[in-house]
């Protein structure tokens, strides 16, 4: 069994990188989300098990304290983690996974997992970044100007990932990161495993 590949998605809030994800997986169910940890309360619509495992906070704290985490990282004043043991038993039956996190997370999960391949989605403008949060209508006023705030630093890491996205049409957008999923999966050393049996059928004498 040729194991997945683990795939790291980051971005700042307001660039569009669920509404992207989320399409991605339409297009590509061969890759399976790996579902977060969080502190944070549900928004509207939000379920556990299928967007988030919505934890308290001190549960959180002792699951880092078992090391049950890929990575995790504080967002906003909120954790989030990812389950190592989950992610680990789907890459080695063969699916790929794709993870939705922030640059924390990534650099924890690049530590750790050297062969993951990381994107950056970034949005065309702040312009457009902080109508796209307002737009949302799913937070306060005040964790919006966070938002935007902390948008600096997370954009100031884009240069640590192996590709980045602009997300100014959203076509566009899902097409670079289709792009990015295919061509991974055709590296030479990954599909050499895949198909061996082909390989050896061909230069048989």
């Amino acid at each position: 069994m040729t194991p997945g590949t683990l795939f790291v998605v980051a971005a700042p809030s307001g660039a569009g990188k669920s509404t992207l994800v989320n399409a991605l997986l339409d297009c590509e169910p061969q890759i399976s989300l790996s579902i977060s940890h969080t502190t944070r309360p549900p928004r509207v619509g939000e379920q556990y098990g299928r967007h988030y495992f919505f934890v308290e906070r001190p549960d959180f704290e002792k699951e880092i304290e078992d090391g049950i985490f890929l990575e995790h990282a504080v967002v906003h004043g909120n954790l989030y983690g990812t389950s190592r043991t989950v992610v680990e038993e789907k890459l080695n039956s063969g699916a790929d996974v794709l993870l939705e996190i922030d640059w924390q997370g990534a650099r924890q999960v690049r530590k750790g997992k050297p062969d993951c391949v990381s994107v950056f989605i970034l949005p065309p403008s702040r312009v457009e970044l902080e109508r796209r949060l307002r737009g949302r209508n799913t937070d306060a006023a005040d964790v919006i100007e966070r938002r935007l705030i902390n948008s600096r630093e997370e954009i100031a890491h884009a240069h640590e990932f192996d590709y980045i996205i602009v997300n100014d049409s959203f076509e566009d957008a899902l097409g670079d990161l289709r792009a990015i999923v295919h061509a991974v999966r055709l590296r030479s050393p990954l599909n050499a495993k895949r198909h061996e049996t082909l390989i050896q059928e061909l230069i048989a004498p």
